[in-house]
Parts: C-alpha cells; structure tokens; sequence
C-alpha cells in the first residue's frame, strides 16, 4: 500500500498529520540527518580555524557553501543519505559520504553502483575542501554527531513547539481565569458540596500549576559531548598530543551548537537531561489530564456550555448531544505521551558499559512522545475555545446548597465560647440540605453578639468565597 496520510501506520502521520506539522522538521528522520550535517561542518569549520598545518583557514565562499550545505538540504539530499546508507549500512557514515560527494570527491568503489549524483562546486572551494576532506568526521565516533543532533532537535522542539503549545493553553486559562474571578461556584470536595470557591480561582490553581510545569521545563539544560569513542579524546591526542581538545570540543557544542558542554561521558551522552526534561513534560501533562477530567465533569453539570459548530454531529444517534470530545482527545493523547516520556526517561540514562544499542531505537521515537504531547495541547485549546460559562446553572447550585455556611457558623462560634459548635452543626446539616430560613433561625438562636449574628445573616453561599477573587485577579 502506498503511503500516505490514510495508510500511515502512527495516527501522527496520519489523522492529525496536519496538527504535528511543527515537529516534522525537526524530529524526523530527515531532520536527524540535517542536524547530523550541521554537526559535521560546524566540528570541520572549527577545526580549519584550530591552527593544524594541515588544514588552512577556510576562505569565506568555502564557509558560505559548507553553510548552505546545512540552510539548503532538503528532502532529496536525505533520500540520497538514505540511499548510500542501504550500502553502507551506518548511518552517521551514510552523511559522512554525502557531505564528500557534495564537494565534489568521488564516493568508494563499494558504493559504485549508485548513480552519480551531478555536482557544481566553485574550483576554490572544491581545492580547500579536498585538502581538508579526511578533516570531515576527524577522531568523531558517531555518538559525538548522533548526541548532539538529538540535542539541538530536542531543544528546537522545546523552545520552538512544546513550550509554544503549552504556553497558549496557559494563556486561554488565565483568559478564563480574569473573566470569571469573581463568579461564585460551589466547590466539591470528594464529590459533596463544600464552601464555596470561584469559577476563576479553580481556574487560576491550574495556571499557576502549569507555569510552574513550563519553568521547569524551560530550566532543564541541553546537553552534548564531542570526546571521542568513551569519552576520553583517546583518537584526537593520537594526532595531535600537543592540543586543548577539551575546550576545543566544549567551544563547538557551546558555541556553534548551542548546548551545554558535558565534560563526563562514555562513548555515549547519558541522556540524563533528556529523562529530567521529559519528566518534566510529563508533570506537566499530568496537570493537564487533571485539568481536562475537571472540564470534563463540569460540562457535565451544565457549568459550561460548547459552543456548537455548524455540520458538527454529536452522536450517530442522538441529535441533541454535544460531546466534550476535545478534552477526551487531549487525556488520551496525553497518557499515550507520557506512556513514552517515561519508558524513555527511565530507560535512557541506561546503557551497559561505555555503549549499547539500546539507547538508538527508543531515540527514534522522541517525535511520537513530543508529537502525541502537541496533539493533546491543540486538542485541549480548542475544547477552551469552545467553553461557554453557564453562570446561571452555577448559580442555582449554590443557591441550593445553604449547609455549606454551617463551616463559618460554626468556626464563629468557636469565637466566642460556644460549646460543642462543630457537633451542632453536624447535627443540624450532616447528610442533608439545609434551607435558607432553617439556617439563619439557628443563627438567631445563637448566644453571639448581635453584630456576629448580623455578619452571619448576612452571608449567603455566593458571598461565601475568602479572597478567591483576589487570588484569580492576580494570576
């Protein structure tokens, strides 16, 4: 079966192909091997500049080819990675190869049976990079290029998708959160009517959980290593004894990749930064199930209404429903996400000994944890921009719920001496509704001041609520 959008295997590339568009030129196999082709001129440039005899300074229209090389690949020069690699059958060596056939060297007799590939490259730059070719993937294991291509297409990710996502969803609910600070809604506390909150402040907790979330997330440091096949420089000091690898190799991935330089590795980046960062996604997708579950409840007590749209259908068989499905969609694309941050997080920083294999297949699939994750933001987005407040239904129900005011009776009359004023009050309303009138005549019975009775008398649930509108103005 042909591929395409209908007969993708992951719903990803399928169904929601247009919802993840963001992430495709990143953390795709093509975007690997661009990111892979950066690293390797970035770590070539560098070591032109480094002092070597045997390799000059570049002139600047070599560097503007070699940066082109990495501005303007695309996905044609990934399908000719991929064909050399169906050879090869190493990938890092499969970019290694391009990059030399793209200035202009003739590929090894093993990989003769590919049809030549037409390439135009100005004569000064083609004598510059011929001398310098065996300078490509200089004492690089694959590692050194694979970890700090994950790295920086991680951080694009993050930086350029994720966190953009998140950030959105946050700002609808501080929207939601302003706007309705100071509509009164009985709050429930295992399910049973209890005092009284605003819709804005429930509101309100949820962004100041998840501003928490995406600080933490934004805080978590990217990083990359480029010492050689267990970390030590072993093949670099072989070649040149005499040179500061360590802040050769720190001021590449620094400064012309932009990570963090780790100066402890084996043959492979731990990925310790990947389980704090993916751990950290996931706390924020939890509160985000929290979230959706509570919308979702509270729909179903007419709190909110959805904002209809025209040809939508709500059931095959009901014509009257409008099904919270947007919410359903973001908790279940959101556990499917965190089912793989954390297998990944707990997986990664594992490897035996200085390197195993293990670590490469579970990397391939930082897309769909990343992908899955985006997915559940839009989704959850869009069920917020549907939300329509019903203040006349949360009104109602706490209109209906006096026995919530016997918590502020009572603690008055623990003011004032009253004995045993919890077990009154237990007994006046534990189990059962309570009736306006009921209330204020135990209130008028009380042995309190009469300006605490007239305080008392005076509160009704709605107004019942501490600094909930303070609390969700400030958000």
């Amino acid at each position: 079966m042909e591929l395409s959008a209908l007969s993708a295997l992951s719903p990803l590339d399928g169904r929601y192909v247009r919802k993840t568009g963001a992430l495709r030129p990143i953390l795709s196999e093509a975007g690997f091997m661009r990111h892979r082709v950066k690293v390797e001129i970035a770590w070539l440039k560098a070591l032109s500049k480094a002092g070597f005899s045997e390799i000059r300074p570049f002139s600047d229209v070599t560097n503007k080819f070699l940066d082109a090389l990495v501005n303007d690949f695309a996905v044609d020069d990934a399908a000719r990675i991929k064909d050399i690699e169906a050879i090869t059958n190493h990938d890092v060596k499969a970019v290694e190869y391009w990059i030399k056939e793209s200035i202009g060297l003739s590929l090894p007799p093993e990989l003769s049976r590919l049809q030549a590939r037409p390439i135009t490259v100005d004569a000064i730059v083609t004598d510059e990079l011929k001398t310098a070719a065996e300078f490509i993937h200089f004492a690089c294991t694959s590692e050194d290029i694979n970890n700090t291509s994950h790295g920086m297409m991680i951080k694009a990710a993050r930086d350029e998708v994720v966190l953009p996502a998140l950030n959105a969803v946050i700002e609808q609910l501080r929207s939601i959160a302003h706007q309705n600070a100071s509509l009164s809604m009985l709050a429930r506390t295992h399910g049973q009517t209890a005092s009284p909150t605003t819709l804005g402040k429930e509101i309100a907790n949820i962004v100041s959980r998840l501003q928490r979330a995406a600080g933490k997330i934004a805080a978590v440091e990217i990083m990359g290593k480029m010492n050689g096949a267990v970390g030590n420089y072993n093949a670099h000091f072989s070649a040149y004894p005499d040179f500061d690898w360590e802040n050769f190799s720190r001021n590449v991935v620094e400064n012309s990749l932009g990570l963090t330089f780790n100066e402890y590795t084996i043959q492979i980046e731990p990925h310790d930064y990947i389980a704090e960062l993916f751990d950290a996604i996931a706390r924020a997708n939890t509160i985000l199930i929290d979230l959706n579950r509570d919308i979702w409840s509270y729909i179903s007590l007419g709190y909110f209404k959805q904002i209809t749209k025209a040809g939508e259908v709500g059931s095959s068989t009901m014509p009257h429903k409008v099904n919270p499905i947007d919410f359903e969609n973001s908790e279940g694309n959101l556990g499917m996400a965190n089912a793989l941050l954390k297998h990944m997080s707990e997986k990664l920083p594992i490897s035996r000994w200085q390197r195993d294999l293990t670590d490469s297949t579970v990397l391939r699939n930082i897309g769909m944890a990343l992908g899955y994750t985006v997915l559940a933001y839009d989704s959850c987005l869009r069920g917020l921009n549907k939300l329509e407040v019903n203040a006349e239904r949360i009104t109602h129900d706490l209109e209906d719920a006096w026995e919530v005011l016997a918590e502020p009776v009572q603690t008055v009359m623990r003011r004032y001496g009253i004995e045993n004023p919890y077990e009154q009050l237990k007994a006046l309303t534990r189990g059962k509704g309570i009736e306006k009138q009921d209330l204020q005549e135990f209130i008028r019975n009380l042995d309190l001041p009469q300006s605490a009775k007239n305080e008392l008398l005076k509160m009704t649930p709605a107004s019942y609520t501490g600094i909930a509108t303070k609390l969700a103005e400030k958000i």
